[in-house]
């Protein structure tokens, strides 16, 4: 079976994990919400709660067929969970698809090498996207290999749909 991790922490935009969460389900992908803690409730932006079933601690990438980065302001909490860091490193070491969204590429900063990469990311970190090395473009998806990123809640049809195709393609494969 299909196995996708996204990633889960206080301040989450909304739309932007359960949005995917449904439709990967949908697809018959088995989804795991990852945290820092496991069992541990964590708030959207707009106050929706959803609890880990997994801590990144014990979570392996040789486990997950890709990893959702939702945006809002969790990523920079992600940031500080060396384990959750440690998970979207070997993700990118072995070129599973990594799909982030919004603010959620400030992780592709920290964990993957962006250097001459294309990215896209909400406008307001277009510096920190710049500054890692990565190529910015403003544009609804930018697929450059096994990465895969969004502006906004506006852009998760094209996200969510681009994000299925690398991962059944790299399933198949």
């Amino acid at each position: 079976m299909t196995r996708i991790a996204i990633l889960a922490e206080n301040f989450y935009e909304d739309m932007e994990l359960l949005y995917p969460w449904y439709r990967l389900r949908e697809e018959g992908f088995q989804v795991d919400l990852v945290g820092s803690s496991k069992g541990a409730t964590y708030t959207g932006k707009y106050g929706y709660p959803v609890k880990s079933e997994l801590a990144s601690q014990d979570v392996k990438a040789s486990d997950y067929d890709g990893v959702v980065i939702p945006g809002g302001y969790s990523p920079d909490h992600m940031r500080r969970c060396a384990a959750t860091m440690a998970f979207v490193k070997a993700m990118d070491a072995q070129k599973k698809p990594i799909a982030a969204i919004c603010h959620g590429p400030w992780m592709m900063a920290s964990c993957c090498d962006l250097k001459g990469r294309k990215v896209t990311a909400f406008h307001s970190i277009k510096d920190d996207m710049t500054n890692a090395g990565a190529i910015w473009q403003d544009a609804a998806v930018v697929v450059d290999g096994h990465l895969i990123s969004s502006r906004t809640p506006a852009d998760l049809i094209p996200f969510t749909l681009e994000f299925i195709k690398q991962v059944k393609s790299k399933v198949a494969a």
